[in-house]
């Protein structure tokens, strides 16, 4: 499983029930094409973070790099108006953001090549 960290910080103007909201209604359009895996968004609480943590992580589930794959595919190729007004929607609220992909440890290729050591 790959899984995808993105820290964001809102706009000033942003509301952050209204991107959740709307992170919501993006990230389930990707779900239900099979292009995550699952999805879930946590606001830092109590303020309680150092200076490199944002005030919102969304965390993106794949089964592999493929669906990954899928998903920025499907990102790429919709048409739908009202599907590009979500992402749009979601984007226009961030300020700013960072990113990483991380994978389970050990993955099972490795942990298979030290069975047979």
């Amino acid at each position: 499983m790959n899984v995808y960290h993105c820290m964001i910080d809102l706009k000033d103007d942003a509301k952050a029930l209204a991107f959740a909201n709307a992170m919501d209604q993006w990230m389930e359009h990707l779900k239900a094409k099979g292009a995550i895996r699952s999805w879930r968004l946590m606001r830092r609480k109590l303020n309680l973070a150092s200076d490199r943590y944002r005030d919102f992580m969304l965390v993106v589930e794949f089964e592999d790099m493929s669906q990954m794959d899928q998903a920025f595919r499907v990102i790429g190729s919709e048409t739908d108006e009202q599907v590009e007004k979500l992402h749009d929607f979601v984007q226009h609220m961030i300020g700013e953001k960072s990113f990483a992909l991380y994978r389970s440890f050990p993955d099972p290729e490795r942990v298979e090549r030290l069975g047979l050591v």
